[in-house]
């Protein structure tokens, strides 16, 4: 059974997870709202929104480089309120270089949490022996699905932009602070830590592990994981911007795109950890990807508004498995518990970021948005295929479990 300290551990990591989610979706709902009040084009929103992967795909590497040393609990402590900070900035921003500012500093902040919360997840699911990470996942989705209930809330009562982040934001950072003193620390989040006080081995504290990792088990993990950040990125970018100019739907109705895809995101998540259980990680990302790319032939064939939302949750609900799914097998192809895979595999999320809103802007630039969702169908279908790469090694792991 775990203990009483890897339990407040799980509570903490489901903590962090749930600001990122907040923080995430306030943000990511209002991109239609944040280019119409600074006039910019389609073009120059694609350019702007690249800034955050770009940045982040550096937040990521710099928590890797911190957590090998000091455990990514110092990298929480830090980079969440900044991220949260971030979000409220680019809702004060009076200009457009303030708001590329602002997004840099998001980014910064977003790449460092989205590495070292992975790394927390992975070290709970590994000392409480059996698959827990998925749950982490839903309540981030729960948490943007609120972020998007909240955006709609604040739309009908017409509040000013900063003080719908800064609301949001004030309660993601009290949070976040709460739950840092009880993440793992360095000495309890590597396996080799764990394995050797298993056997009464002396092991020092923050002492680094080895980083060769190859790089061709996890191939298939990193592209599915970018091509579903390809995906993930044109609904999150653009979806609010699609149903403004596609659909032509109301302020109030805008963020649903985004909440209907988080909530269907949520809901597969919440039992994701017990059909991984009962069918396998390659099933379920199997089926997975056929679902994300018939949701994404919804969203381009969508003739109005409730079957453009309800392709938006069809996608999520195909979408949901692949992250989890992707980080739960970096964490099994790394038994030293490094935090390498983890790292290498979170790289992609950027890469398909940044793919997400160049090809998907870029093809709305020349024809229109509902065209643009044309791409991520065609990278959707592609996971069905990566979906092998996500079955467990036969190789037993020497690892002293809990159950």
């Amino acid at each position: 059974m775990p203990t009483d300290r890897e339990r407040r551990a799980r509570l903490a990591t489901f903590a962090v997870f749930f600001v990122q989610g907040l923080t995430f979706a306030t943000l990511l709902t209002q991109v239609a709202a944040l280019q119409r009040k600074h006039g910019l084009s389609d073009g120059e929103l694609s350019i702007l929104l690249l800034v955050v992967p770009v940045i982040a795909g550096a937040g990521s590497v710099l928590a890797g480089e911190v957590a090998k040393r000091h455990g990514s609990r110092v990298v929480l402590r830090f980079a969440q309120p900044l991220a949260c900070l971030a979000v409220v900035l680019a809702g004060l921003a009076s200009s457009v270089p303030l708001l590329v500012a602002a997004n840099v500093l998001f980014g910064l902040g977003l790449g460092s949490v989205d590495a070292g919360m992975n790394m927390q997840a992975v070290a709970v699911e590994r000392r409480y022996g059996r698959p827990v990470l998925t749950g982490f996942h839903a309540l981030w989705s729960a948490a943007a699905v609120g972020g998007a209930a909240w955006a709609s809330a604040a739309g009908g009562l017409e509040l000013e932009l900063w003080a719908t982040f800064a609301i949001a934001m004030a309660l993601g950072v009290v949070i976040s602070v709460l739950a840092a003193g009880t993440l793992l620390g360095p000495d309890d989040e590597h396996a080799g830590t764990v394995a050797a006080r298993s056997t009464g081995d002396a092991v020092p504290s923050g002492a680094a592990r080895p980083a060769r990792f190859p790089w061709r088990p996890i191939l298939p993990l990193c592209l599915a994981m970018a091509f579903l950040y390809v995906g993930d990125a044109s609904i999150s970018n653009f979806g609010s911007v699609y149903m403004e100019k596609i659909m032509h739907a109301a302020p109030a109705v805008v963020p649903l795109a985004l909440g209907a895809y988080q909530a269907t995101t949520f809901l597969v998540r919440v039992g994701g950890d017990f059909a991984v259980r009962r069918y396998g990680p390659a099933m379920i990302v199997r089926i997975g990807g056929a679902l994300a790319t018939l949701g994404f032939v919804g969203i381009a064939a969508a003739p109005n508004e409730p079957v453009a939302v309800a392709a938006f949750a069809v996608a999520g609900v195909g979408l949901s498995v692949v992250a989890p799914q992707s980080f739960s097998a970096a964490g099994r192809l790394d038994p030293a518990g490094t935090g390498v895979a983890i790292a290498r595999v979170n790289m992609f999320n950027y890469v398909g970021f940044i793919v997400g809103a160049a090809l998907v802007g870029g093809i709305a630039e020349a024809a229109n948005y509902q065209v643009a969702f044309v791409a991520p169908l065609v990278l959707a279908a592609a996971i069905i295929v990566l979906a092998r790469g996500f079955q467990p090694s036969a190789t037993p792991d020497p690892r002293p479990a809990r159950v």
